[in-house]
Order: C-alpha cells, then sequence, then structure tokens
C-alpha cells in the first residue's frame, strides 16, 4: 500500500556512507535533504563530521547536492560554509527538485542517490524520480512545527512497511 515511501536502504545517518559503499552500487552523485539530514534544523552551523564527510566525497570526485523544500535565501545562508550547490523550493514529495538535482549532476538517475530524513517528503520524492533512497535517522529529536504532522503520517506508513518488508531495518552500512 505504501510501496512508493519504502526507501532503498535505511542507515543510522549521513556519515556513514563512504565513497567504497557508493562505488559498490554504481553511484556516482548524492542528493540529500538539508534540515535533520546534513544539519540539524534549528543550528546551521554544521558540524566537523559534516565538513569531514563532504570533504571525503570530494576527494573521491563524488558531488554532493542539497535538494531542498525551503527558500533559496534560507538555504544558501546555511550552506555558505560547505559550499554545495542546492536546488532550493524542490516541492517533495513531488519529483521536481530530485529530476533538477540528477540535472545538475550530469547523471543518470540510476548513477544518484537521494539522501533524508523523511519518508514522506524525501523517499517518496525519490521513489516518484527513479532515484534510489537512503532514509536516515534525524539528526536530533525535535522538528519544525511544518514537520511534525509528517512525522505522525511517517510512523503509521513505516510500521506498515515494516510489516510487508523484514528487510527494513537501520544499518550502518548499505551492504
Amino acid at each position: 500500500m505504501f510501496s512508493k515511501h519504502k526507501p532503498t536502504w535505511m542507515l543510522e545517518a549521513i556519515y556513514q556512507l563512504t565513497p567504497e559503499q557508493l562505488a559498490k552500487h554504481q553511484i556516482k552523485g548524492i542528493l540529500t535533504d538539508l534540515d535533520n539530514t546534513l544539519i540539524a534544523w534549528n543550528n546551521p552551523e554544521g558540524t566537523d563530521e559534516l565538513r569531514q564527510w563532504i570533504a571525503t566525497m570530494n576527494q573521491a570526485g563524488i558531488n554532493v547536492i542539497v535538494v531542498s523544500n525551503n527558500n533559496p535565501e534560507r538555504v544558501q545562508k546555511a550552506l555558505e560554509s560547505l559550499q554545495l550547490d542546492f536546488v532550493a523550493n524542490a516541492m517533495k514529495p513531488f519529483s521536481k527538485g530530485i529530476k533538477e538535482g540528477v540535472e545538475k549532476l550530469g547523471l543518470t538517475a540510476h548513477e544518484v542517490v537521494m539522501v533524508g530524513d523523511q519518508v514522506m517528503t524525501d523517499v517518496r520524492a525519490s521513489n516518484g524520480a527513479g532515484v534510489r533512497s537512503i532514509l536516515v535517522k534525524p539528526i536530533v529529536n525535535t522538528d519544525s512545527w511544518k514537520t511534525q504532522l509528517n512525522r505522525a503520517m511517517e510512523k503509521v506508513v513505516m510500521k506498515s512497511l515494516a510489516k510487508q518488508h523484514q528487510d527494513m531495518k537501520w544499518r550502518s552500512d548499505l551492504g
């Protein structure tokens, strides 16, 4: 029933994703959500761990583009110190922003993965665009008011998906 919301993989955090794992699955580019995936929604500074992860991806030749529903000013301000390209006003759960991100990367949908913390937006948009997805745990356990409704619906969806797919487990790598 909720197959359009099923993530390809589930990782505990985006920082666990390595160039080696991506290469194993022929992934050459990363699209990622911003709030609660890369940075805490209420702390746009980011962490040293995030900067190291981005540097590792850059050294491996793997481009990272942020795909966010936020407005361009908010995304640009949050990414100033990280020097990442982005797609704002992505309209997730629709696939518009994901498709724009794939186009910016200059890759095919099969060569790209989308990483996000929400099934209702990130994973649904990825699946709609034919892009594999990685669901990660939110960085912080609080959400902006806009996200709280999605989280309630997400619990229902995840419970249903877990019953149908016993392989849906949090992992530390893509396997």
